[in-house]
């Protein structure tokens, strides 16, 4: 795989708020070229599974509970369904990931399908989570923020957290959490 030649970001320090919005975009960019092809799909796509899942993690590891610990009730919830976008996120990527080729329909619907959950995700996080942290958590804890989520973020990153083995190890453990519904039918719902 050539992912070098993709730029996967690598922040060290700075707002929060601003680092996680600078990961939006690059997702937009990212999705944008699995969706024209106007670059390696393959390489996009194994790049782009890197990037979503190493920010999502660092969010919940490291920015998640602060904010959840400084914002109020409404703040509470909208963290926590967060965390529910985020799996059902890992769910549609491992859909993308497990396809074997690029140029075939079922990848373009599930590519699709990935865009939207992400677009979605994208928007409710920027306006419901983001932007009244701004002004419900101070710049220091802003900053102190940064730094160790980009830090989280990037040592994610090194050890390749984008495989498709730890995106379905996500994903089994979101659904034993109840993040997400189990869609292969009733034969799961009895637990033994």
């Amino acid at each position: 795989m050539t992912t070098t030649a993709i730029d996967l970001g690598r922040p060290e320090y700075g707002d929060v708020l601003d680092l996680i919005a600078e990961d939006h975009r690059r997702f937009e960019h990212l999705l944008s070229q699995l969706r024209l092809g106007t670059s390696d799909r393959n390489a996009v796509r194994w790049a782009f599974a890197d990037v979503l899942i190493a920010h999502g993690e660092a969010e919940e590891e490291v920015v998640y509970p602060v904010l959840r610990a400084q914002a109020g009730d409404v703040g509470r919830e909208e963290v926590e369904h967060g965390t529910e976008e985020h799996a059902e996120g890992n769910e549609a990527l491992l859909a993308v990931l497990e396809l074997k080729g690029t140029e075939t329909q079922a990848f373009q619907d599930a590519v699709e399908e990935l865009s939207n959950l992400i677009a979605h995700h994208i928007a409710e996080e920027e306006l419901s989570i983001l932007e009244p942290a701004r002004t419900e958590v101070s710049e220091r804890i802003r900053y102190g923020l940064g730094e160790k989520w980009a830090a989280r973020r990037n040592a994610l990153i090194d050890e390749g957290c984008g495989t498709v083995e730890n995106v379905r190890r996500l994903v089994g453990a979101a659904r034993k959490e109840g993040l997400l519904d189990d869609e292969d039918g009733d034969e799961e719902d009895t637990e033994g």
